[in-house]
């Protein structure tokens, strides 16, 4: 599902970039058809934005922001302007409804508007909507099941200009769920029995948000967010070594940090991630009818954080691993494997963006 842009949005098979934009950075990907798999990525680049460009999922600095697009899109190589890019949920009102079944799309087009107008708290005309037919409802024969999706038109315009002013046109504005939701149907096909009857806890982990989305054949039945990331470590070593903020995330990420880094600070980080992890599970298994999940699935740029998996592991009793939203694709030869392999699970999003080029 994606957002109606002016003139609506546009599919097909042209190259399309995945266009990330978190609180620290722009993640670009861009897919292909692959010669013996369904899929190859050609392309792929994560550049750093400024801090303050982008607070609580809202662009405050748009030059900034067009920037570290502009650096994404000419690290990668990358040749094609078509774009899609995502609204953060908290930018977005979402609501499923039930409708009469066999209504022809002009009737759908009416009554989802009349609806809307019941769950949205402003006027139809400042928001940009959009539905999907989900499927047959499963309390009726006669009526389908419809998700409604609304944003403000300001937050879809600011997504809009920044992509414009870096030389882009955006084809799709999609949400970051729904967009995160397409990578993991696509891990999940791969694991025994296409994923089945599994129900799976994918945290995405970013620098200042963690989400958790758990998933059980196709269908997501819980989400949650809570305020943590890895900008909590960050600051640790912004304080401990005098350092600053973009110096602290180089060196955490190239490890380059004194030996009395992993004692002092990342032990207690990864251990208080461990408890968010286990705190999230246990709001899970205390408000849904569930009481189990089979597989813990780490993404974000906090995935890779070393002993993360290990200790979640340990702590919950359930198998964890790191996603590489790009299993059973072919890798152009001109993408570095080692790198790669570690920027992988911060892609979730970008992958599923990118993966909207093959919308039927």
């Amino acid at each position: 599902m994606a957002l109606s842009l002016p003139g609506f949005l546009r599919r097909g098979p042209q190259p399309l970039l995945g266009i990330d934009i978190s609180s620290s950075s722009v993640k670009l990907v861009e897919l292909s058809a692959g010669a013996k798999t369904g899929l190859r990525i050609e392309r792929y680049a994560i550049e750093p934005i400024e801090q303050g460009a982008v607070v609580d999922g809202n662009i405050e600095n748009p030059e900034k922001v067009s920037d570290a697009i502009i650096r994404a899109v000419k690290r990668s190589g990358a040749r094609s302007r078509s774009a899609a890019l995502a609204l953060p949920s908290s930018a977005v009102i979402s609501k499923r409804i039930m409708l009469p079944a066999g209504l022809i799309e002009e009737d759908y087009d009416m009554q989802v508007e009349s609806e809307a107008s019941q769950y949205i708290p402003f006027s139809i005309e400042e928001v940009n909507l959009d539905y999907q037919i989900l499927g047959m409802a499963a309390q009726s024969t006669e009526d389908v099941e419809i998700m409604l999706v609304a944003s403000r038109k300001e937050k879809v315009e600011d997504r809009v200009a920044v992509a414009e002013m870096a030389g882009l046109q955006p084809m799709v504005i999609d949400v970051e769920p729904f967009a995160a939701r397409i990578a993991i149907d696509h891990m999940s096909s791969f694991m025994p029995n296409h994923g089945e009857g599994l129900i799976l806890a994918v945290f995405n982990i970013g620098q200042s948000n963690t989400s958790l989305t758990v998933v059980l054949d196709g269908q997501t039945i819980f989400e949650r967010d809570q305020a943590f990331g890895g900008q909590i470590l960050t600051r640790e070593i912004m304080r401990l070594y005098g350092l600053t903020f973009e110096e602290s995330e180089q060196k955490k990420r190239a490890g380059e940090l004194p030996d009395n880094y992993a004692a002092e600070l990342l032990v207690p980080f990864v251990e208080q991630a461990t408890v968010e992890a286990a705190r999230a599970l246990q709001f899970f298994f205390t408000s849904t009818p569930y009481s189990r999940v089979d597989r813990i699935i780490l993404a974000g740029g906090c995935a890779v954080t070393p002993g993360l998996a290990e200790s979640i592991a340990d702590r919950s009793r359930v198998p964890t691993e790191i996603m590489s939203p790009f299993q059973g694709m072919e890798v152009a030869s001109t993408i570095r494997e080692r790198q790669f392999r570690l920027d992988a699970p911060a892609l979730m999003v970008g992958c599923g963006l990118a993966m909207r080029r093959f919308d039927k």
